[in-house]
């Protein structure tokens, strides 16, 4: 098994305050959890590019990219609301996370890697056509799946996010585009408070309350998610990352372990193999406990890795 690691130093810089619950150190924590797993060995490091203007077209409307670009501060901090902040790094940083899908995306198009993780921030999922909100400028996993149909001619892509945080911005995005499978599992009611009552075909929402434990979250994901996912035969498979449902993170209040992280990893692999060649793309969502994000993110790297993987670097 392949498996590329996509980032850049870039996606450190962005810094929206010592307060913030997006901090840099995110990062390291992950990087720090696969050196100490032995995971980095097994990776192949991919520095992120930019995203172009014309990529994020494809999600974004030009005027939100205009003023994104012209609120990028030379100093200090600007505030675009909804706990969303940007320093004089933020805006390159967003285009190298957008990058990033949209590299891994043509990687595991192209079979040099079969499955790739970007370690990036700032996250994405609820960026908006042409609004930033909690704590996302560009939607980074949307701005893949659209480059995987438009400059790639996919007809069927599925995106899996189990960020403790409903997607919003993906569903927006995607809602009623038979193209695009849509999967995401949240505590509801939470931020951003949407999804628990969507009624759209390619749209597949399980809302669950706080205090979901891993039993619960596994149950409902096999009952309501196996049987779309098979019957759509993805041709690629991205993941909106999210590691804050973890009982250690104090952000929202799913009971979800590194266990439950590796397993949906391993049953949407297997859905990957039986149809769409394996091939993965997955991307930084939320996650701030910052052990319990690198014990996260390591185990969910390690299922995409498979099992032969130890042989080799053991």
């Amino acid at each position: 098994m392949s498996v590329g690691l996509i980032g850049h130093p870039l996606c450190a810089l962005h810094d929206m305050g010592e307060a913030h619950p997006d901090r840099p150190a995110r990062l390291g924590a992950i990087q720090d959890a696969l050196v100490q797993m032995g995971l980095d060995l097994a990776l192949r490091p991919f520095d992120a590019p930019e995203a172009t203007r014309e990529q994020l077209l494809r999600v974004h409307s030009p005027e939100y990219l205009d003023r994104i670009r012209a609120l990028s501060p030379q100093e200090g901090l600007v505030d675009l609301g909804d706990e969303t902040l940007m320093n004089p790094f933020s805006y390159r940083a967003a285009l190298r996370a957008a990058g990033a899908v949209v590299h891994g995306v043509d990687l595991v198009l192209a079979g040099e890697i079969e499955c790739a993780f970007c370690s990036v921030r700032p996250p994405g999922h609820h960026a908006g056509h042409a609004q930033a909100r909690g704590f996302c400028l560009f939607n980074n996993v949307a701005v893949g799946a659209a480059h995987a149909l438009a400059a790639h001619g996919l007809e069927r892509v599925a995106i899996v996010d189990f960020d403790v945080h409903h997607g919003n911005g993906t569903e927006e995005t995607f809602g009623n585009d038979s193209r695009v499978l849509f999967f995401s599992a949240f505590q509801h009611p939470l931020y951003p408070h949407s999804g628990a009552n969507t009624d759209l075909p390619n749209v597949h929402n399980i809302p669950l309350p706080a205090g979901t434990r891993g039993s619960d979250f596994r149950r409902a994901v096999e009952e309501r998610w196996a049987e779309p996912m098979d019957a759509f035969r993805p041709q690629l498979i991205l993941f909106s990352a999210g590691f804050d449902g973890h009982a250690a993170d104090d952000i929202a209040q799913w009971q979800l372990h590194e266990a439950d992280f590796r397993w949906i990893t391993s049953i949407i692999k297997c859905a990957a193999d039986a149809h769409a060649q394996g091939r993965i793309v997955s991307t930084l969502e939320g996650g701030y406990a910052l052990h319990a994000l690198g014990r996260s993110a390591a185990a969910h790297i390690d299922a995409l890795l498979g099992q032969g993987w130890r042989s080799l670097y053991g």
